[in-house]
């Protein structure tokens, strides 16, 4: 598998996929560095901007949630329903400072859950279920309460669409309930028209910092794939994120999501 995706990697830019131009554009006007991709889940359609960077690996951060909360849920490391109490330790961010559900935890991104939960899971069972999912590439030599966000595991977005389709077909080692509960708590939005999954990801222990943005939108026509990551100026620039990736959609005529 690992040679298969390798191969993916190197022939990525000769596959006659020329940069989107409008994909570009949107980038420009906010003078931004980085890729998108785009793909239909069945692999019909897919626009792409900066294919060159696409194959290029960044620190996963918390777009790692994604598989993360599901290592949990099959770990018997949480479930649904369990609370995190909070240690009483002021962190950064205030939402951080109080219990959480593995909801609302994903949700705020919230870094003291998740390395609880790592702990239960052990360095083990991550380099175990890394290595049979072909996700990215973990360092031989990693911390496992930290690893994906001091750039022990590195992903590219080519490789998180790939990620991405194997969830959406579910040809993942868990359980249905556990596919079940993630796309409940990955859901960002829903209207008569659409259903919107995705985590954020901020690598910010690197030069640049990047900014990440991966995840599903759901329509009556297509199910769609999107991976994004940019190189962020500044702190203020993490909104952008979203905000893009929301434009390209409508640029593309995929569907009309507010900015």
């Amino acid at each position: 598998m690992k040679t298969a995706l390798l191969c993916l990697l190197a022939v990525w830019p000769s596959l006659g996929r020329a940069d989107d131009p409008s994909l570009a554009a949107l980038f420009a006007e906010r003078q931004l560095s980085g890729t998108l991709i785009i793909v239909t889940a069945d692999g019909s359609q897919r626009f792409v901007h900066n294919d060159a960077r696409a194959g290029q690996r960044y620190a996963s951060a918390s777009t790692f949630k994604i598989l993360n909360t599901l290592i949990a849920l099959e770990q018997g490391a949480i479930d649904s329903d369990e609370v995190l109490k909070w240690d009483g330790v002021a962190r950064s961010l205030p939402d951080w400072n109080r219990d959480h559900t593995l909801a609302s935890a994903f949700k705020t991104s919230c870094v003291w859950c998740y390395q609880v939960l790592a702990r239960r899971i052990g360095g083990q069972a991550y380099r175990s279920y890394l290595d049979d999912i072909d996700y990215g590439r973990l360092a031989s030599d990693f911390n496992p309460t930290e690893f994906w966000l001091n750039g022990d595991l590195q992903i590219s977005a080519a490789e998180q669409i790939e990620f991405l389709k194997k969830l959406q077909n579910r040809a993942l080692p868990f359980a249905d309930e556990h596919f079940e509960t993630l796309r409940n708590i990955m859901l960002v939005e829903r209207t008569p028209t659409y259903a919107l999954r995705a985590k954020t990801g901020w690598a910010a222990r690197g030069q640049p910092q990047i900014g990440w943005y991966v995840g599903s939108l759901e329509t009556a026509a297509a199910t769609w794939l999107f991976a994004l990551n940019i190189d962020l100026r500044s702190e203020q620039d993490l909104p952008l994120r979203a905000q893009l990736l929301r434009a390209a959609l409508r640029a593309k005529g995929i569907a009309d999501l507010p900015p």
